[in-house]
């Protein structure tokens, strides 16, 4: 047994006042009580639709100026005022009338995940620093990467958001297919570039200006009528961009987009790349998840031949931000990504040791983002990824099918995942403004904040889009949006003829 070290006896808990007030546990206990009441009173009234908006929209620059004047205040205010406060002024993605971004509603037991993993606040670098949280990773990616039917040797690490999820895919296909050490030496020889969908997040285009390859570096691929990658013109653009010089090292397809949610065709572009030696990289940040629901998994069919893919738990897998998924079909390839020294925190050895996960992500410090997914998996089972999936698929669906049935309404897409795409068009309003309208009317519904919507421009038209998160909204949620629009609609057209009497 080591010597007792001196004063072990008597350890100094006190402090100075400020740090005892800070530290001390029966008020975190206190204040955690208090919390999770509200917290779970909120989450009580939103789910059943309570009357209070969605999205309690104020101007940016007015709130900014309040919690400014607030911060600047000397008085203190109570944890319960400030929770209250914040809770006044947040959208409220557990509203099933909260339609907006691909933000899931984040199931409770993964927020208080979020609350032991802050707590502790292990940093996930090396080991020896976040030991649970470093095997909790591994067995989390290992369950995901079986899960999607990839082979044993797969391999990854968990990541802060989709956007350093792709550039860290793109880095290793830079690494694979580059052709030299660029890690060490820098990009030389034939320019790079990578094909990817036109209709690809912007993530991808920043992670290859980030990476040097500038707007030069992507080769923007047509799409067919359902925003999919047309397989049959990628030889040709291909053969175009080598007939230019160009090293072409990479192709990225999505499953799926996220402005309309559409699944480029994986087997032909996996079959393409492999023929031709590109790496394949595939952006399933949104749409990976398809893949637990028997009913929609035919929609990442080939997903398990990428070399590399994206997924976040925060989008359809109900966890909080952030948390990605990179997995590589090759595992080894984590080793070969990164090469850097920094004796401090990784000392040099001739085997690299898995468990120092700094070595293999653009991050040093991070949060334990395995233990959001752990508690899910372990307290409620996977099958609620497949209840999840399958039932916003399905609502997207049946509420394509009431606006195709409505006169003055139009699908931009039908949808393939929980995105919906469409807009109002009355017969009063010219088809020049269709769009402007439709964005009219988007900021109406934002105002009133009974519910929430975006926008999007397909084909260089404005649409309202439409993503169903939230597993308690139903289709009479939608079709009184579907009213709430026209009432507006009609405003606008009234205020419009109102103002050209005037003149």
């Amino acid at each position: 047994m080591p010597p007792k070290s001196p004063g072990n006896d008597h350890p100094d808990v006190t402090g100075t006042p400020l740090l005892q007030q800070a530290f001390d546990s029966e008020v975190f206990r206190q204040q955690g009580h208090q919390l999770v009441d509200r917290l779970a009173d909120y989450l009580q009234q939103v789910l059943r639709r309570a009357d209070f908006p969605v999205m309690p929209w104020r101007e940016p620059a007015e709130l900014r100026q309040e919690w400014q004047q607030l911060l600047a205040d000397p008085l203190p205010i109570s944890f319960v005022e400030l929770t209250e406060k914040l809770l006044q002024q947040s959208i409220h993605l557990h509203h099933p009338r909260c339609c907006g971004h691909q933000v899931a509603p984040p199931a409770p037991i993964t927020a208080l995940a979020e609350l032991f993993s802050a707590l502790l606040n292990n940093s996930m670098a090396v080991y020896e620093v976040g030991p649970a949280g470093t095997v909790i990773e591994k067995a989390v990616l290992g369950w995901l990467a079986q899960r999607l039917g990839m082979a044993p040797g797969a391999d990854g690490i968990l990541t802060s958001g989709g956007s350093l999820g792709n550039l860290t895919g793109l880095l290793a296909a830079r690494r694979e297919r580059g052709g030299s050490d660029v890690w060490e030496e820098g990009t030389c020889g034939l320019p790079m570039e990578v094909m990817v969908s036109a209709e690809s997040h912007y993530s991808v285009a920043r992670a290859l200006k980030i990476m040097g390859l500038g707007s030069q570096g992507l080769i923007k691929l047509p799409v067919n009528e359902r925003l999919q990658v047309r397989p049959e013109l990628l030889e040709t653009m291909l053969l175009a961009a080598r007939a230019k010089g160009r090293q072409v090292i990479a192709i990225v397809a999505n499953a799926c987009s996220t402005s309309t949610g559409a699944y480029d065709p994986l087997p032909e572009i996996g079959e393409f790349a492999k023929k031709n030696g590109l790496w394949f990289h595939v952006d399933a940040a949104h749409g990976g998840a398809a893949r637990f629901s028997p009913k929609y998994r035919h929609l990442v069919q080939g997903l398990e031949e990428a070399d590399s893919l994206v997924i976040d738990f925060h989008k359809m897998m109900l966890c909080p931000a952030l948390a990605t998924a990179v997995l590589f079909r090759d595992g080894t390839v984590l080793k070969r990504i990164f090469s850097q020294k920094a004796s401090y925190l990784l000392p040099e050895q001739q085997q690299v040791p898995w468990q120092d996960i700094a070595r293999n992500t653009i991050e040093c410090t991070k949060k334990m983002m395995g233990l959001k997914v752990m508690m899910l998996l372990k307290t409620v089972g996977e099958g609620i990824f497949s209840e999840y999936v399958t039932r916003v698929y399905d609502l997207s669906r049946d509420f394509a099918t009431v606006l195709q049935s409505e006169s003055d309404f139009r699908l931009a897409v039908e949808p393939q995942a929980n995105i919906v795409c469409f807009r109002h068009q009355p017969d009063q309003v010219p088809a020049g403004q269709w769009g402007e309208y439709n964005a009219r009317l988007r900021r109406q519904l934002v105002a009133h904040g009974r519910f929430y919507i975006v926008q999007t421009t397909i084909a260089g038209e404005i649409y309202l889009r439409l993503t169903l998160m939230n597993p308690f909204t139903n289709l009479g949620d939608l079709q009184e949006l579907l009213v709430e629009i026209r009432h507006f609609g009609q405003q606008i057209r009234q205020n419009e003829n109102h103002g050209k009497e005037k003149c």
